[in-house]
């Protein structure tokens, strides 16, 4: 059992989607961002798997930070209360797997003020993501 760190409570970040289609989105993510499950049940009574995508963070935006991100990805208010940003390593060829899973593209690559290059889709069940290259890919990119 490791020791609790009191200066970092929350250990990990899971967001949870629900889908009527299971196997499209499994392809979607699985095939799309080239990422093999860490976890898959199939019990019976449901499927479920659990993809790691590296480093995990939560942002809070207030209504007009998320009017500026989307005006800036693209042009106008889009997203709705949860929308995914993905760090890629090559943002071209993510936006090509995607959308031969599915994705359908919001908005083509732009620069960002702070130098990254977003790209927005969104996947086959509705749930905007933004995909990012980052200008440094040693740095922290800022929202």
């Amino acid at each position: 059992m490791t020791t609790p760190n009191p200066k970092q409570p929350v250990h990990e970040l899971r967001v949870a989607l629900t889908t009527g289609d299971y196997e499209r989105l499994v392809k979607f993510y699985c095939d799309g961002l080239g990422i093999e499950p860490s976890a898959i049940w199939d019990n019976g009574q449901g499927q479920a798997l659990v993809l790691d995508m590296g480093k995990a963070a939560l942002e809070i935006f207030d209504e007009a930070q998320a009017e500026t991100i989307d005006r800036i990805e693209v042009g106008n208010r889009v997203s709705g209360t949860v929308r995914f940003a993905l760090q890629v390593p090559d943002l071209e060829a993510a936006i090509e797997r995607l959308l031969a899973h599915g994705a359908t593209l919001v908005h083509p690559p732009v620069l960002m003020p702070w130098g990254d290059y977003n790209a927005r889709l969104q996947d086959p069940d509705g749930m905007q993501i933004t995909l990012f290259q980052a200008s440094d890919p040693g740095e922290q990119s800022k929202p």
